[in-house]
C-alpha cells in the first residue's frame, strides 16, 4: 500500500494505466515501477485521481465519506459523463427557480437544511480549499431572533441617515456611502421597520421558516467567489426539495457593519459572511419562466 497523508493508494490493484496522473492538477502523482506513486510535494484532495481510477485504487484521506450521504434521497454516485444531461431539464430548473417572499408556516427539516449543504459544497472552490461554513438558523423562532437584531442595526442606521450635518460631513472626507443609503435605501428601509412594528409584517425574511447562512474562513483560497458557488448550488437543490428560496442582501450587510449580530449567532469572528439564504415551503405559484435583461456580450480575439 503507497501511502501519504492525503493519498492512499493500493498497489495489488493499480494497473498503472496513469488515468490519475493525466488528471491530478497538482503534479502530485507519477507511475513508478508501473504503478501509480505519491511523489509530488502536496495534494489538493480535490478526488480527481479517485474519481478517474477504473479500479477504484486511490483513496482520498481527508474526504468524508457522510458529505456525499444525503438523508432526504438517495444519491447516485455513478460519474455522469460530459454531454449526457438533459440541457433543456438543467435549463428549465435554473430558469424556474424565482426569489420567494411568501411562505408558509410549514417547518423545515433538518436533515433537508443538512442534504442542502451537502449539495452546495459539490461547487468548485478555489485550490479546492473548501474553507466556506454554513450556519444553519432551524426554525421561524430563530430567523425571527435573528431578523430582530437585523431590524436593530437599521434603526440606529436610519437614525443617523436622517441627521443631514452628519452626511455631509462623512460626503466631504470622501465617505459617501450614508449619503447614498439614505438617497437610496431610507425610506423603503423604515417603512419596513414600522411595518414590523405596527402588524409584524416581515419584509426581511417574509415568513421564511429556516435560513443558512454561508460564509468562509479566513484562509479560504477565493472566499466570496467559494461562498457565492455553494449557495448557487443550494437555491437550484431548494426548488427540487420543493423549497422557496430568497437571497437576503440587507442581512448581509448589516453584519458586516455590525460584528456583534454575527456573535450572537455563535459565529467567529475570523469567518467572513457573504451570504444569507431565506428558507421554507413556499405560498406562490407561477404558471412560466420569465426572460431576462439583455445581456452584454463582448468578444477579444
Amino acid at each position: 500500500m503507497n501511502k501519504d497523508s492525503k493519498v492512499t493508494i493500493d498497489v495489488e490493484l493499480c494497473t498503472g494505466c496513469g488515468s490519475c496522473v493525466k488528471v491530478c492538477p497538482q503534479q502530485f502523482l507519477s507511475i513508478v515501477n508501473g504503478k501509480a506513486a505519491t511523489t509530488g510535494k502536496d495534494s489538493f484532495s480535490c478526488g480527481h485521481c479517485e474519481a478517474a481510477c477504473p479500479q477504484q485504487a486511490i483513496h482520498i484521506v481527508p474526504l468524508d465519506d457522510e458529505m456525499g450521504t444525503y438523508r432526504t434521497f438517495k444519491a447516485c454516485t455513478k460519474w455522469l459523463p460530459f454531454g449526457e444531461y438533459n440541457i433543456a431539464s438543467l435549463q428549465q430548473l435554473m430558469a424556474s427557480r424565482r426569489s420567494c417572499r411568501n411562505y408558509t408556516e410549514r417547518p423545515v427539516d433538518r436533515s433537508l437544511l443538512q442534504d442542502l449543504v451537502k449539495c452546495g459544497i459539490t461547487a468548485p472552490s478555489g485550490t479546492n480549499s473548501q474553507r466556506w461554513t454554513f450556519t444553519i438558523i432551524p426554525s421561524r423562532k430563530a430567523v425571527t431572533a435573528f431578523a430582530l437584531h437585523i431590524g436593530a442595526y437599521f434603526k440606529r442606521l436610519n437614525r443617523l441617515a436622517t441627521k443631514p450635518l452628519v452626511r455631509t460631513i462623512l460626503r466631504l472626507i470622501g465617505k459617501k456611502e450614508l449619503s447614498e443609503y439614505y438617497r437610496d435605501h431610507y425610506e423603503s428601509v423604515q417603512e419596513a421597520l414600522n411595518e414590523w412594528e405596527q402588524d409584524r409584517k416581515d419584509r426581511l425574511f417574509h415568513g421564511a421558516t429556516a435560513a443558512i447562512i454561508v460564509g468562509s474562513k479566513a484562509d479560504a483560497s477565493c472566499p466570496m467567489e467559494d461562498a457565492l458557488l455553494a449557495t448557487q448550488n443550494i437555491l437550484l437543490a431548494a426548488h427540487c426539495m420543493g423549497l422557496g428560496s430568497c437571497l437576503v442582501g440587507f442581512a448581509v450587510a448589516a453584519m458586516k457593519n455590525d460584528r456583534a449580530i454575527q456573535q450572537s449567532l455563535g459565529i467567529p469572528p475570523e469567518e467572513a459572511i457573504h451570504t444569507v439564504i431565506a428558507l421554507g415551503y413556499p405560498d406562490e405559484v407561477y404558471h412560466s419562466v420569465i426572460r431576462r435583461k439583455k445581456a452584454e456580450l463582448r468578444y477579444v480575439e
